[in-house]
């Protein structure tokens, strides 16, 4: 009887067992089939391309395959060129979630209508209140009203507390405006002594937006510093300087190669270094975990520090390793 209790121990242990590696090998089976689609306004944006290449990184070390998509423009924000495309790619292939990039409330009905599809949603870059997008799952970017408030420290900072700082946006966005609210309300309590000028839109396109930049030069002579809340705004303000023979301290957003260039040069002062490619690959992680019915937490801010001359290195050997 004893001998007998314990085959049928000993056999339950067994099934047991196999059981587990049965389960544990569909898990790994399940995660190395996850199939996520990336949709981005804007597509060849260098910026844009940082974002990209986060994700796809980050794709391929988790196993799993992952399309992009969007309208092939580095100046033009087009979301009726972008959303064909990504019902294109849907149509060819089932995707298991799907990244929409949300700066643009304009695309939020896109994100409902998926998600009214019962497809896994989240965005980047933003992080709208939790409800307010209907069906978004989740949402990773940068602390938006933290790095205005960084950038407005570091130049104050800078200045010695005294001056006037011109301000500029890529466009009137959710995520620009915030930042640039955040700006100026640091300004105003931190260095009363500090006048921020008007915000101006100095828009996507390079030339125009540094014709602009010199315009505000031209017609403020008391301009010392500017913040440009867009990934050009470096490149935009650091020509514009240079064209109207000003000293301007300049800051603006994004490790881009280019822009760590001007920083290092001294052209310019500094740079909110927003977390792209870190947020980027936390979308894939994000949207892996809903595709295989996991749990995830709806918000998921990232810190966006000011990094000046003395803390390029590892922004450098970020953009190597994203072969950027």
């Amino acid at each position: 009887m004893r001998t007998y209790l314990k085959m049928s121990l000993l056999r339950t242990a067994v099934l047991a067992a196999a059981l587990v590696t049965a389960v544990g090998s569909a898990s790994i089976a399940r995660a190395a089939d996850v199939n996520l689609l990336w949709v981005q306004p804007m597509k060849d944006h260098p910026v844009h391309r940082l974002m990209q290449a986060g994700f796809l990184n980050k794709c391929k070390e988790l196993g799993y395959t992952c399309e992009v998509v969007g309208d092939p423009s580095a100046t033009n924000w087009d979301i009726p060129a972008t959303l064909p495309l990504a019902e294109a790619a849907m149509a060819r292939t089932k995707f298991d979630a799907v990244g929409v990039y949300g700066p643009d409330p304009a695309i939020y009905s896109y994100i409902s209508k998926l998600a009214k599809e019962d497809m896994p949603i989240v965005t980047w870059h933003v992080l709208p209140p939790e409800g307010t997008v209907k069906g978004l799952k989740a949402a990773t970017g940068e602390d938006i009203p933290g790095a205005g408030a960084n950038a407005a420290i570091a130049i104050g900072e800078k200045l010695g507390g005294k001056g006037t700082v011109a301000l500029t946006q890529g466009a009137s966005n959710d995520t620009e405006n915030t930042m640039s609210d955040s700006f100026r309300k640091t300004i105003a309590a931190k260095y009363p002594g500090i006048k921020v000028l008007d915000t101006q839109m100095e828009g996507f396109e390079p030339s125009a937006a540094e014709a602009k930049a010199v315009a505000i030069l031209q017609g403020n002579p008391d301009v010392t510093a500017a913040f440009g809340t867009t990934g050009n705004s470096i490149q935009t303000w650091s020509g514009a300087s240079r064209k109207a023979g000003r000293d301007v301290v300049i800051i603006g957003m994004d490790y881009i190669r280019q822009n760590l260039d001007l920083v290092k040069s001294g052209a310019a002062y500094g740079i909110v270094a927003q977390p792209l490619y870190e947020e980027s690959a936390k979308v894939a992680e994000l949207l892996g975990d809903l595709a295989q019915g996991k749990t995830v937490p709806y918000s998921n801010p990232l810190p966006a520090k000011v990094i000046t001359a003395g803390d390029l290195g590892p922004y450098y050997k970020m953009l190597d390793g994203a072969g950027q």
